[in-house]
């Protein structure tokens, strides 16, 4: 085996830890691609045989690409149309990441990806590196050239910032499908009276269109509004058609290990909403339309048969 293609070996070997790390860090699969594409150029470039660690290398150099991303990223969304949400990713994506403890499930559910947004650079990426994959504070140190105690120190608020929206119940794959089902009886039956009771008092209801799809800009808040709303959403209208470019059938799926519904028109997903469960109910539901941030979750949910939908001819 040539020196070259133990590189190329050694890289792929890395590559789906290092694109769920850098989707954890971003947010976005697009962008995640786009750090580990450039991440592998850099790895090219590099004098490997010098390298003791490649898995540590591969990390650091990935890492600080999704730093400078993010810093760009927060004046970006300054400016961004409507609210922002993140890029949602459907079961059986690799891009997920490891799934074996609790703490790495909820870093990639789509309410810790949003409460990951009010963190720092440095702090979102201590939190992920130690929360969801385990690295020691030595190996968080070295890599954005800090001390470990500056390390421990950053992960500390990190957690203090994150403990503060954490309230989401995990569920399994069969309670999740219960939920979307209740949830559409509920959405479409033209009454809010049903959705008031799967809803929690201060839910809130949020949707990401991108400035390309129509979509509030501010956040519902409260059962009634957040019942209205959708109670409005689900009526079938031909303005909703053409915006969605036909009429939608809803699937149930998960998506970030959360409940999750899909809008499917033609094979092409134009919506997934994601509902965040808790004790007491639907706490949220965030609902991503923007089409450029469903463009990996159309092509994943095409390699997939799904079944029936659930509701035929939403719109």
């Amino acid at each position: 085996m040539s020196a070259r293609t133990s590189d190329v070996n050694r890289f792929l070997a890395a590559k789906p830890r290092l694109e769920a790390i850098a989707y954890r860090l971003l947010g976005s699969a697009s962008e995640a691609e786009d750090a580990v594409q450039e991440t592998y150029l850099r790895w090219q470039d590099a004098d490997t045989g010098r390298i003791e660690v490649p898995e540590a290398w591969l990390t650091k150099v990935l890492t600080n690409l999704c730093l400078n991303q993010l810093t760009s990223a927060r004046a970006r969304r300054e400016t961004y149309v409507g609210q922002w949400l993140p890029e949602p990713l459907v079961a059986g994506d690799p891009m997920l990441g490891p799934a074996d403890t609790a703490e790495q499930r909820e870093s990639v559910s789509f309410a810790m990806l949003v409460l990951l947004e009010r963190l720092s650079p440095d702090e979102r990426t201590v939190y992920v590196l130690r929360e969801a994959f385990g690295y020691p504070h030595r190996e968080i140190a070295e890599i954005l050239d800090v001390s470990e105690a500056a390390s421990q120190q950053i992960l500390h608020r990190a957690r203090k910032h994150v403990a503060q929206g954490r309230a989401r119940r995990e569920i399994d794959e069969a309670e999740a499908r219960r939920v979307v089902e209740e949830f559409l009886a509920a959405a479409t039956s033209g009454r809010t009276e049903p959705l008031v009771a799967l809803l929690t008092r201060d839910a809130v209801a949020v949707g990401d269109g991108g400035g390309k799809v129509p979509a509030r800009a501010k956040a519902f808040e409260g059962v009634k509004a957040v019942a209205t709303f959708l109670r409005g959403l689900f009526k079938p209208g031909p303005g909703k058609r053409a915006v969605a470019g036909g009429s939608p059938e809803l699937y149930a799926a998960t998506a970030n290990g959360d409940p999750a519904v899909v809008a499917v028109v033609d094979g092409r997903v134009v919506g997934v909403m994601c509902l965040e469960v808790t004790e007491d109910g639907i706490a949220a539901v965030r609902s991503q339309v923007n089409p450029d941030k469903l463009e990996r979750v159309t092509e994943r949910w095409a390699a997939v048969d799904h079944g029936e939908p659930l509701v035929r001819a939403a719109f």
